[in-house]
């Protein structure tokens, strides 16, 4: 199972996804921990089974065991921080803002990871969940790290792409079934 198995199956409808699936991940400039990281991230993100388990064992063996659990974890959290933050901020009444959220976030201080790598992650993450208080907190974060704007675009490029190929993957699966 591979990047080259889950480019195969896009279906020819969806070429331009193919296409750039193998760009986001074959040309990336990121090095390998953030690319592998933010494949992982994404993939689980992407909720989609047929995407999670072709790119799943090439991220793992392009990462470190810390790395991997890292990555996983970014898109755990994120889960949970997404739909908390961004439901904060939808709500019409702000008073929620000033209480206390209440929920244990440690992996976020301590990723066992660098920084860094686990903020693109959970920044990845949140383009795919749609939060837009989070994409700014981690952006701001990965800026005042000294990482610039064409780098974090490339993040969000592959969680496009990857909840793009789950979502038309996915799709075809049922329709194939019927």
């Amino acid at each position: 199972m591979s990047l080259d198995s889950l480019k195969s199956a896009v279906p020819d409808y969806a070429k331009d996804l193919k296409l750039n699936l193998g760009s986001v991940i074959g040309n990336s400039d990121l090095p390998a921990q953030q690319l592998w990281g933010t494949v992982l991230a994404t993939a689980i993100a992407s909720r989609s089974p047929i995407v999670l388990r072709e790119l799943e064992p090439e991220a793992k063996a392009n990462l470190t065991p810390e790395a991997y659990s890292a990555a996983k974890s970014a898109a755990a959290i994120m889960a949970m921080n997404n739909v908390f933050y961004r439901t904060r901020h939808l709500l019409s009444d702000h008073e929620y803002g000033t209480l206390r959220a209440g929920l244990r976030m440690n992996v976020i201080g301590n990723p066992g990871v660098d920084k860094v790598d686990f903020e693109l992650w959970s920044f990845a993450v949140s383009a795919i969940n749609g939060c837009g208080m989070c994409l700014d907190s981690h952006e701001q974060v990965l800026r005042k790290a000294g990482m610039d704007r064409e780098t974090i675009q490339e993040a969000f490029k592959i969680a496009a792409v990857v909840e793009a190929v789950g979502a038309t993957l996915d799709a075809e699966a049922v329709l194939a079934a019927q």
